[in-house]
């Protein structure tokens, strides 16, 4: 049977050698023994005394020993290479790592254009967080179109693009609609955007439009100016009949019920609405549904932490119930209901980089992934 090669959990578990070296060799010189040289002691050494094969096997014990530490070594490199980010293209001093730790981190991130090298990773929380190997959702599939395609922020953890790819053709049967419109995702390396959202850092969070997708490719100057259907009525209290329709509710639906997704956040009158709905359904994908600030034009589809992430936070639980109760009344507050959330605002911005986990300073100054094939103009624009 064929020896099986080291693995980490052996060569930490191995003892330690205590080897006497042969009098009048130092390691160095042993080493560069040549093999011939080397054969040639042995066989001497095997027609000697017992002091001279006393020390064949020391010789012998040495070379077995200094061999499995290069193999351990090794095996070690490459077990914390495939578990923590890739490490800095160019050493900081001390006076440069200060200063960045303090600098603005949606401002460090906005500036990266490209993703990191190296394992996809969700690092940190849904707010204060980067992404390391994120990848591009394409601006233009067969049942989505990406929108604010200028923003650059249609990347994200493999997860999630895989999550979309999957998602927009059930969309688009259970609602009817032609496809499904694609907002804001993460930047290429995740982290604090500078303005719009305080989360969407870790390449896990997603809005996608209440609006269907046009039966034909939008150019980019639409994409950049057309803006989604708002459900929600004037008083806040209440949704917009006039845009509100059955395919709204097997949208939302449709985006709960997949196994992957932790959330989806909706404003609290939408919210209100499935409620009434509802309540004599089969509610048990209610319980995701969460009302939120905002989100009158859009869902939020947040995912789960990924299994390869270990440094991913997850967010607690759900609340059990459908979340039709007295909690949802909260959200119908005078107080609530005057906060005005600008399109362009964003708690995030205040953020340095010495707020989010360590990692982060790491992905930030990581080497580039080369640019994807799909960047540029989307397929079919005008």
């Amino acid at each position: 049977m064929s020896a099986l090669p080291p693995t980490a959990g052996m060569c930490a578990a191995a003892p330690k050698a205590d080897i006497k070296q042969p009098a009048g060799r130092g390691p160095f010189q042993r080493v560069s023994l040549s093999n011939h040289r080397l054969g040639e002691r042995l066989f001497h050494d095997l027609g000697g005394t017992a002091s001279n094969i006393e020390s064949m096997y020391r010789n012998l014990a040495f070379v077995a020993f200094l061999t499995l530490a290069m193999i351990c070594s090794a095996v070690a490199k490459h077990a914390v290479s495939s578990q923590v980010p890739l490490p800095p293209s160019k050493p900081f001093n001390n006076a440069e790592e200060k200063k960045l730790q303090n600098s603005n981190a949606s401002a460090l991130f906005s500036e990266k254009k490209l993703p990191t090298l190296g394992k996809a990773m969700a690092i940190g929380y849904y707010p204060s967080g980067c992404l390391q190997g994120g990848i591009e959702l394409p601006t233009t599939g067969p049942t989505w179109q990406v929108m604010r395609v200028s923003r650059n922020r249609n990347w994200g953890h493999p997860e999630l693009v895989n999550f979309l790819e999957r998602f927009a053709p059930i969309a688009a049967k259970a609602t009817g609609w032609h496809g499904i419109l694609i907002g804001d995702m993460a930047q290429p390396r995740g982290g604090p955007l500078p303005f719009g959202h305080k989360s969407h850092q870790i390449g896990l969070d997603v809005d996608i439009w209440f609006m269907p997708m046009p039966d034909r490719v939008l150019s980019k100057e639409e994409r950049d100016s057309v803006s989604a259907s708002n459900l929600v009525a004037p008083d806040g209290k209440n949704i917009n009949r006039e845009n509100w329709s059955s395919a709204d509710i097997a949208f939302i639906r449709t985006a709960a019920e997949q196994p992957d997704v932790e959330r989806v956040l909706v404003n609290a009158a939408i919210k209100k609405e499935l409620c009434r709905l509802e309540r004599k359904d089969d509610k048990s994908w209610m319980s995701k549904v969460r009302p939120w600030y905002g989100h009158a034009d859009h869902i939020h589809v947040r995912l789960k932490c990924p299994a390869d992430s270990p440094n991913c936070r997850a967010q607690p639980a759900v609340p059990s119930g459908d979340g039709c109760d007295k909690s949802l009344t909260h959200w119908f507050a005078d107080w609530i209901l005057r906060l005005k959330i600008p399109e362009n605002s964003g708690s995030a911005k205040g953020l340095k980089l010495k707020d989010l986990p360590p990692a982060c300073a790491t992905v930030l100054n990581a080497p580039a992934s080369p640019p994807s094939a799909q960047m540029g103009e989307p397929s079919g624009a005008q």
